[in-house]
């Protein structure tokens, strides 16, 4: 008697091969037999009748933000509605371990200014208790609804051996001891090392966070941690992907220790791209990392940039509940006291720029398409219906309604993303689960690259199905070494999506308020995921948890697995 049987699926197995008609059997959490539909066994533990709708291997997230989170949401909530059932955190550089005792609010301070994950909600949700990152790992190996596999972050590795100075030059002998922290790490479990090298990763005193400026000494030095391990990814967010100096520390480490590098990068070639062509030619893996759309963010009335606030009389009643500051919107006298204010704008020359330029802010539509036209802009709108930009801020936020912001190289349309991820060296990422909890939902990304990408986009070619599933799965599982997931074959970890894909459907972001002590996140959930499942065993039915917790702690390939101790 076999575990599982799902019969009678529209199978899209992860590798772009074509759907086929068919049925899958489980057993002891591994695809045992995939085969024509009618032609696999009748009976087992569990028999699913897919009658048709589409099975497609659990998606993998690799780029998200829950090293905090994982101690309190066993679920890993929101990338578990959207169909994931591994994710990869610990991206951009920031993160939990090592920590010296003591320090433990300074790298709360570090997550919550560069990711906007409220720090109150890390305080009480985090237990604490480690030191090393195999410590932290120790830690966290517990039941999850998915996989979780976490890196080792440089402002942490920076901030314990530098303490103070993390922010200066380091010496060689600082650098050594990085690179045997970040050995000793990836040995323990870790699936890679991260960090940052962008402007915007600020703490809040405004200094650039540990590591923007190490140089290219100090990340060959780190590189090589990843010599004669045959595992491990390198992933890092940089403003430097033209400049020639930056581009040769990321070939010497891809070509000396034969570790992945993903560096994220925007729509548009160039440097990078070629050297990354260059490489795979060699055999090399250096895998520029792309979103479903650029960066952007939603601006809300609840969330962390709400325009509104730049006017005095908005800031009378910032404090009031959100049903009143909405009938606030609407009211006349309130209307022409804003239209007659001065706004007071902040010192920040970018938050100044999303909240008042009117021909880059857009009404999002009800179709939640992240590809507005000019027509789209609260320009356009206002000069359509002949009124101040600032009226259409107050009728669109007094409806719930986000304004959209695209500040990362939006040409009018997603043709340049459409391009970027079917590049054959890229992989999608940038998902950001977990992090930007006032501003954005893009956990939600394999909903909408399945529904808007494949399904219903007008406004430029869609991507097949086949393909966006292979994208969301072998291909990004593979960026980290996890080789047993991502297709619907024999041997392969039976993780699964039972979609109903005409019906899948994102639903509007609302704010949540049910971090610990009260924190507030973005949310987006979904319909149309019938069943997910990780391991053989169902995690979600309907959109609804079963409570079932199959997933376990990832760790690195040369890593002693463990047996996940009690949640």
């Amino acid at each position: 008697m076999r575990d599982l049987v799902i019969k009678n699926a529209t199978i899209v197995d992860g590798t772009g091969s074509p759907a086929m008609r068919g049925d899958v059997v489980v057993d002891d959490g591994k695809i045992l037999e995939v085969s024509a539909a009618g032609s696999g066994p009748t009976q087992a533990r569990r028999v699913i009748d897919a009658g048709g709708d589409l099975l497609t291997p659990g998606f993998v997230d690799i780029h998200t933000h829950y090293d905090g989170q994982v101690c309190w949401d066993k679920q890993v909530t929101p990338s578990c509605w959207h169909g994931v059932t591994s994710v990869v955190m610990g991206n951009c550089g920031v993160g939990f371990a090592p920590v010296r005792p003591g320090t433990e609010s300074k790298l709360v301070e570090l997550m919550e200014s560069v990711e906007d994950i409220p720090g109150t909600a890390l305080h009480e949700g985090i237990p604490w208790g480690w030191e090393s990152f195999q410590e932290y790992l120790d830690c966290i190996d517990t039941p999850y609804a998915v996989d979780v596999g976490a890196q080792v972050p440089h402002v942490a590795v920076r901030h314990y051996v530098m303490g103070d100075r993390c922010y200066d030059d380091a010496t060689p002998r600082d650098m050594a001891r990085m690179r045997s922290l970040t050995r000793a790490a990836l040995e323990a479990g870790a699936l890679g090392f991260s960090t940052s090298r962008f402007y915007g990763h600020m703490d809040k005193a405004g200094n650039l966070v540990p590591g923007t400026r190490a140089g290219a000494e100090e990340m060959r030095t780190i590189g090589s941690a990843f010599e004669g391990l045959g595992f491990g990814t390198m992933e890092f967010v940089s403003d430097h992907l033209d400049d020639p100096e930056e581009l040769a520390w990321v070939e010497h480490i891809t070509r000396t220790t034969g570790c992945t590098v993903t560096p994220l990068t925007t729509a548009g070639f160039g440097p990078l791209w070629d050297l990354a062509e260059k490489l795979h030619g060699e055999g090399f893996s250096l895998r520029p990392q792309v979103g479903a759309r650029p960066a952007s963010i939603l601006m809300t009335l609840d969330g962390t940039i709400n325009p509104m606030r730049q006017f005095p009389a908005y800031r009378e009643i910032h404090e009031l509940p959100l049903s009143q500051r909405k009938t606030a919107l609407k009211n006349p006298e309130f209307r022409r006291r804003v239209l007659a204010e001065d706004p007071i704008l902040p010192r920040n020359a970018d938050a100044v720029r999303f909240i008042t330029d009117y021909d880059q802010m857009y009404v999002m539509d009800a179709a939640l398409s992240y590809e507005p036209g000019p027509q789209d802009t609260v320009a356009a709108v206002a000069q359509a219906g002949g009124i101040d930009p600032r009226e259409v801020m107050m009728d669109t936020l007094a409806e719930g309604v986000p304004l959209l912001v695209l500040f990362g190289r939006y040409d009018g349309d997603l043709e340049g993303q459409r391009l970027a991820i079917e590049h054959p060296q890229s992989v999608f990422g940038l998902s950001d689960g977990g992090a930007h909890c006032g501003v954005l939902v893009d956990a939600s990304v394999p909903t909408y690259m399945l529904s808007y990408f494949t399904r219903d986009r007008q406004r430029g070619p869609r991507m097949p199905l086949e393909f966006v599933v292979h994208k969301l799965t072998q291909d990004s599982a593979s960026v980290y070494g996890l080789k047993d997931r991502g297709v619907i074959a024999p041997g392969y970890k039976a993780d699964f999506n039972l979609i109903d894909y005409g019906a899948l459907k994102l639903h509007q972001p609302e704010m949540v308020y049910d971090l610990p002590a009260g924190g507030k996140r973005l949310v987006q959930k979904a319909e149309g995921y019938l069943m997910t499942i990780n391991a053989g065993e169902v995690t979600f039915e309907n959109g609804e948890a079963t409570g079932a917790m199959p997933g376990r702690l990832l760790r690195g390939a040369k890593a002693r697995p463990r047996a996940p101790t009690s949640a």
